[in-house]
C-alpha cells in the first residue's frame, strides 16, 4: 500500500473560527477525513457540547476510532445523507455545519485507491469502497457520448470526445482496469497541456467526480445543512474546485435574498418572504504561508453564511 505524507488540514483555524463556536453547542463536521477540523472543534467545546462527524470512506471511519471522546460520534454516510446522519446521531437543530469537500490527501496518496495517475493500481476511485460501481466498471460499459460528457463537464477537457473514442476502441482489445492503462490512453490522446500539468489530470478528476457523484452530493447536502441549522447557526464550506465553489456560491447567494414576488401584491412588510441566510464576510483563501507549507491549499476557497 502506497502512503504519502501525513494529512494536513487546510484552513483549520479559519474554518473553525468561522463556525463561531459556542462552548455548549452542537456541531456537524460533514467531512471527517482524518479528523483535523473535528479535533479542533472538540477542543473548543465544554462537557455539554457535542460533535457529530460524517464520512463515506471506510478508512476515515477507521481513523475516527482514535477519537476517544464521549461528546463525539462518527457516522458512516455520504454527506448527501446529512439529514439521515443527524437523525441517526440523535441530534435535531445544530449550531454549525462544516464541509471540506472533494478528495482528501490520504485518498490521493494511497495508490491502491485508484485516484491518482502517479501509481499503477486498480482503477477504483470510489470514496466508499463498500458500495457502488468502480471507475473500471463504468468505463467498461459507458458509451462514447457518456464518457465524453463526463470528461468535458467535470474535467473541462477540450479533448473529451477524442479520449472517449480512444477508451471505447481500446477496451475492445483489452479491459481497462488499472490507473496506468487509463492514464496512458489519455496521454496518447492529449498532445498539448499546460506546463507542469500531466495530460491525464483533468480526465482523472472528471472520472472521480462522476463515480462519487460529488457535485450532486453537494447540491443535495447544502439544503439539508440549512434545515439543520438553528437561527444564528453557521454554514462553513471549503471547496477546492471551481465547479464545487460555484454550487456553494450560488446556493448561499440565492438563500440570502428574498424570493421575488409579482409587483402590486397587497402584502404588509411582515408578510413578505425573508431570506434564510446572511453572508458572512468575503471568500477566504489560504495564506501564502499555508500554501508554502502545503501546496494543496492553493486552490482552497472558504465561504461562510449564517442562518437568519
Amino acid at each position: 500500500m502506497t502512503r504519502g505524507a501525513a494529512h494536513v488540514t487546510v484552513l483549520l483555524e479559519e474554518a473553525v473560527g468561522a463556525l463561531a463556536i459556542k462552548a455548549d453547542g452542537i456541531y456537524v463536521d460533514a467531512t471527517f477525513g482524518r479528523g483535523g477540523h473535528s479535533r479542533r472543534i472538540l477542543s473548543a467545546l465544554n462537557e455539554k457540547g457535542r460533535l457529530v462527524a460524517v464520512d463515506r470512506d471506510p478508512q476515515a471511519i477507521a481513523a475516527g476510532a482514535a477519537v476517544d471522546d464521549s461528546r463525539f460520534l462518527l457516522v458512516h454516510r455520504a454527506f448527501g445523507e446529512l439529514a439521515e446522519a443527524a437523525a441517526e446521531a440523535g441530534v435535531g437543530d445544530v449550531d454549525g455545519v462544516l464541509f471540506d469537500v472533494g478528495v482528501s490527501s490520504p485518498q490521493i496518496d494511497d495508490g491502491e485507491r485508484g485516484f491518482s495517475f502517479r501509481y499503477d493500481a486498480p482503477l477504483d476511485m470510489r470514496m466508499d469502497t463498500t458500495q457502488g460501481e468502480t471507475a473500471a466498471e463504468w468505463l467498461a460499459r459507458a458509451e462514447i457520448r457518456d464518457i465524453t460528457e463526463v470528461i468535458r463537464n467535470y474535467g473541462e477537457e477540450r479533448f473529451a470526445f477524442q479520449i472517449a473514442k480512444k477508451v471505447v476502441a481500446a477496451r475492445v482489445e483489452q479491459p481497462i482496469v488499472t490507473t496506468g492503462q487509463f492514464a496512458a490512453l489519455v496521454r496518447e490522446t492529449v498532445r498539448t497541456r499546460e506546463p507542469g500539468q500531466d495530460p491525464a489530470t483533468r480526465s482523472f478528476q472528471a472520472l472521480r467526480i462522476h463515480i462519487n457523484q460529488e457535485l450532486r452530493q453537494l447540491e443535495i447536502a447544502l439544503p439539508q445543512a440549512l434545515d439543520l441549522l438553528k437561527p444564528g447557526g453557521r454554514l462553513v464550506v471549503i471547496c477546492f474546485h471551481s465547479l464545487e465553489d460555484r454550487i456553494v456560491k450560488n446556493f448561499m447567494r440565492n438563500e440570502s435574498v428574498a424570493d421575488d414576488l409579482p409587483k402590486g401584491l397587497p402584502l404588509r412588510a411582515d408578510q413578505l418572504p425573508k431570506p434564510k441566510l446572511r453572508l458572512v464576510g468575503r471568500q477566504v483563501k489560504a495564506s501564502a504561508i499555508e500554501v508554502a507549507a502545503n501546496p494543496r491549499a492553493r486552490s482552497a476557497v472558504m465561504r461562510v453564511a449564517e442562518k437568519l
